[in-house]
């Protein structure tokens, strides 16, 4: 067959008009395409969309947010920020022309509508050193020997008696520095700009809901362990051990007003921990909650104890979890050294370095739990970007100016410490920062007649003695907080774990006079009214520092789940 015969021509010219209509069909689709896509631009506001953005708060509750993509970027903006408030569970969200929409949640403690007094900060009025706790020779603040860490035993090494920060422990520019006139400021929180709110994520619950606000209820099914069921305990908090009469201090549980705080499941924490270190860094309050930890796992499986001079260690076998201490008493770098005018033998603290002697280690940790605070009324001197700036129990020279007290001290360790683990390139843990442990010392300090015998059940609202040392040291630390989580730029993750206030109503909870077994000890008040010697600082245990225990759990249960 050839190509010019007709009937192959016949067959050539349909096949022609077929494909002739296809073009014809596509260019008359395209045309249309064109022509709506400039109605849709020239007319927006009429062919508008609707976005949603879905937020779940603590309760499960459904909070629908529509914002139209019609309106120009800084517009959307605007009516986010104004939806979300400062307690309606939002932070500000982006643009829709960015490439991704983030719903966060917003910084600070809660969803209560009360929440922002505690980051609205007032100093405080000032106290008379006089009346804090000087821990001295018999202060329930004195390390046992198993505390010092200066040993070079265990992992690692540390250079003694000098700074030795390499290259990945970040010391911050601190907030607390000297102003024109020489004197020391306080630093306000950090201002609202597009920089530190993406900064302050690191603080944002995972879900909605204020735990640290509530009330004190009596749970009949009694505490998490008992005295005799854990080999661990500290003789000085064994209450029960030491003769304490009374138990119901250990059935009182912590309920918040918005949610739930369950009990703490112990194969839940190591499940939620597997394979991860969680590591208790601070003073003896530290051992306190860490000894509570391990009381609660062993009652699911006997751990294997790991630790030497340097450091605790518990290890449980069956998830591969490791519960670490490491004493810090300030949590930034000492020495005994002389400087300047300062003599050799009394503690100076560089309050703008961390200390060292745990840094080097925090890269292994996956949750850090610190502690400090109370040491800030033992003798010392402070020493700020090389200089002695203020002392506690110290300043033999009258003449000269004090321009930090202790109280102004903690604060800026607080914001040392967590700025350098916040700028630590190796670190990418969660750090809990639980907040100031309030004492009980009613009517003097621990060496002036402070006493707390007698205290058989949580204080009601109208006994409540008011500590003005706590208060203002909570407010000191907060701040250091706030200012700590503005220069973060690493992974990491900061959040407070904001006990003081539930706790200022537990003066039931500790050893009080019942600090030893000895069957001679005296536990009554004297002919002239005079107290016992007793500790109202530390937790009986079991008792309320086991509800410590049972926040970190929920933190990391947020945390760990909400990330999977």
């Amino acid at each position: 067959m050839t190509l010019g015969s007709p009937k192959s021509l016949s067959v050539i010219f349909p096949m022609s008009r077929s494909i002739s209509s296809i073009v014809v069909t596509v260019g008359v689709l395209a045309l249309f395409l064109v022509l709506a896509s400039w109605v849709l631009i020239s007319n927006p506001n009429e062919h508008s969309s609707k976005l949603e953005v879905i937020f779940l708060d603590g309760n499960q509750s459904r909070n629908v947010f529509h914002s139209d993509k019609s309106l120009g970027n800084e517009e959307h903006d605007a009516i986010i920020e104004k939806r979300s408030g400062r307690t309606g569970g939002l932070e500000r969200v982006p643009s829709p022309s960015s490439v991704e929409l983030k719903a966060e949640r917003p910084p600070g403690l809660s969803d209560s509508p009360n929440s922002s007094e505690a980051w609205e900060i007032d100093s405080g009025p000032q106290v008379n050193p006089g009346n804090q706790h000087n821990l001295m020779k018999n202060s329930p603040l004195k390390p046992e020997a198993s505390d010092r860490s200066d040993s070079t035993d265990g992992i690692g090494t540390v250079e003694d008696d000098k700074v030795s920060l390499n290259n990945s422990t970040t010391v911050p520019s601190n907030s607390f520095l000297k102003s024109s006139l020489g004197s020391v400021v306080n630093a306000t929180a950090p201002a609202s700009t597009p920089q530190n709110q993406t900064k302050k994520t690191i603080v944002d619950s995972v879900e909605s809901c204020d735990l640290f606000h509530g009330k004190w209820f009596y749970d009949q099914v009694g505490p998490l362990y008992t005295n005799n069921s854990c080999p661990v305990l500290t003789q000085m908090q064994n209450c029960q051990g030491n003769g304490r009469p009374d138990k119901d201090y250990e059935n009182w549980r912590w309920r918040p007003a918005q949610c739930d705080l369950p009990r703490f499941d112990a194969r839940k924490f190591l499940e939620l921990m597997r394979g991860k270190t969680l590591a208790f860094i601070g003073d003896s309050v530290a051992r306190n909650q860490m000894e509570s930890l391990i009381c609660i796992l062993w009652q699911v499986e006997a751990p294997k104890n790991r630790g030497n001079r340097r450091m605790q260690r518990w290890y449980f076998k069956s998830t591969s979890v490791s519960i670490v201490r490491i004493w810090s008493s300030w949590l930034v770098h000492q020495t005994d050294e002389a400087f300047q005018w300062a003599p050799q033998g009394v503690t100076k603290l560089h309050l703008d370095a961390p200390d060292e002697g745990f840094m080097e280690f925090i890269p292994r940790f996956d949750v850090v739990v610190l502690s400090s605070g109370h040491w800030f009324a033992k003798q010392s001197v402070y020493i700020l970007e090389n200089e002695i700036v203020g002392g506690q129990l110290w300043w033999p020279d009258k003449t000269r100016q004090k321009k930090v007290n202790n109280i102004e001290a903690f604060g800026i360790s607080v914001e040392t410490i967590l700025t350098a683990m916040a700028t630590h390139p190796n670190y990418t843990g969660l750090t809990i920062v639980r907040s100031f442990s309030p004492d009980h010392y009613e009517g003097g300090a621990w060496n002036t007649g402070g006493s707390c015998t007698g205290k058989v059940q949580p204080a009601g609202e109208g006994e409540l003695v008011k500590n003005e040392f706590t208060d203002i040291m909570h407010a000191k630390q907060v701040m250091g907080f706030e200012n700590a989580v503005g220069k973060a730029t690493n992974k990491s993750k900061l959040r407070l774990m904001d006990i003081t206030e539930a706790f200022g109503f537990r003066h039931d909870g500790h050893p009080g006079p019942y600090r030893n077994p000895d069957p001679n000890k005296k536990t009554q008040r004297g002919p002239n009214g005079e107290p016992p010697p007793q500790d109202c600082l530390h937790w009986c245990m079991p008792g309320p520092v086991d509800t410590w225990n049972e926040l970190v759990l929920e933190i990391i249960r947020r945390e760990f789940e909400g990330a999977q």
